[in-house]
Parts: C-alpha cells; structure tokens; sequence
C-alpha cells in the first residue's frame, strides 16, 4: 500500500476547497457540482472524493476552516487596547463583504431547512462563531470594555443575527451606500456593546 504524505495530501485539500469556493460564489451553492469542482480543480471524481466523499463534506471542511480563521482574528481582537472599536470594525467589514447580498449565506441556509446534513453544518458553524464572539465579549467584561450586563451567549447570538441580517441591505434597498450602512451598523453594535 502506498504512503500518503501528509503535507501533500493537505496541500490538495486546500486546493479543492478554493476550487469549490470560487465554484460555490461563480454558481451558488446548488448550482456547484462536484463535477464543477473538478474541472475547477483539475482533477477527476474519483480523485475528488479520496479527499471528500460529498459535497456536504467539502463545505463542512470550508466551515472548520473559517472557524480556525476567525479564532485567530478573535483572539487579536481580545488581545486589543479597544475591543469594542476592534470587533464592530470587524463585524461591519463583514458586511462589506457581503454587499452582494449574502446570496451564499442565503443559499446554505434554505440547504440546511431541506438537508438535515446541510442543517448540521450551519448548526456547528454557528455554535463554532457563538463560543469565539461570547469569548470576546467576557475579555472585553473582564477588561471593562463591555457592558457587564450582556449574557455572553446571547450578546454573541444577537451579533451574529444581526449581521446576518444585515446582509438582506443590498436585497431590500439595491440603491443603499453600503459604506455607509456598515458605518451605520458599526454605530449601532458599539453602543450595544458599551452599555
């Protein structure tokens, strides 16, 4: 039987995860094959899935890594002299980058109401965002940042619904400034924070 190099192996992991990420933004999560993120990969379906059985798998893989990504970022955060400034600029960047609309947040989420498997992973991912944010939240309390009144855990959840939420702006009013709402929402997620 044939050694698998680590190194090797996760290298092309990374590369089918881009390659499904440029699939998923160029033609939404349901209108990605597999096949798509084959030729986008430049490899065959077998050898597709030795890495991932499904596409469900390559989007479970996508969340973890953003998990880990986020971590990262949140803990500089935490660490910051302003944490609160530090994290709505953070949470309103994100935004930004959803000035599209959201339409993959959108799309994952009407997955996960028809696909128990789908509804898992948007699950976990939102347990995942809800722990690191609800971190921030107790180190900027322990540091009299933030409002020591908030519930970590629910503060947590009402950012992430509301910058969820914010991603319909673009939706609902094609014509919006969105530097301008992200501002708007910074604004807004700072005076919530600081009590």
């Amino acid at each position: 039987m044939r050694k698998v190099d680590p190194a090797k192996h996760e290298e092309k992991r990374r590369e089918i995860l881009e390659a499904a990420g440029k699939c998923f933004v160029r033609n939404g999560f349901r209108g990605a094959s597999t096949t798509n993120i084959c030729e986008e990969a430049g490899i065959s379906p077998g050898h597709l899935y030795h890495y991932f059985p499904s596409k469900e798998a390559i989007v479970a893989a996508m969340v973890e890594a953003h998990l880990v990504k986020t971590a990262e970022r949140f803990a500089e955060i935490a660490d910051s002299d302003d944490i609160v400034a530090e994290l709505t600029s953070e949470l309103g960047a994100v935004q930004l980058k959803r000035k599209s609309g959201g339409s993959l947040l959108f799309e994952m989420m009407a997955e996960a109401a028809r696909k128990p498997a789908m509804a898992k992973i948007v699950h976990r991912h939102t347990q995942g965002m809800r722990s690191l944010l609800a971190d921030v939240v107790r180190k900027g309390q322990a540091n009299g940042r933030i409002d020591p009144g908030l519930d970590p855990e629910i503060a947590a959840a009402v950012l992430i619904s509301t910058i969820d939420g914010s991603s319909t702006l673009a939706i609902r009013n094609p014509g919006i400034d969105m530097q301008k709402s992200a501002e708007a929402l910074q604004t807004m997620l700072s005076r919530f924070l600081a009590g």
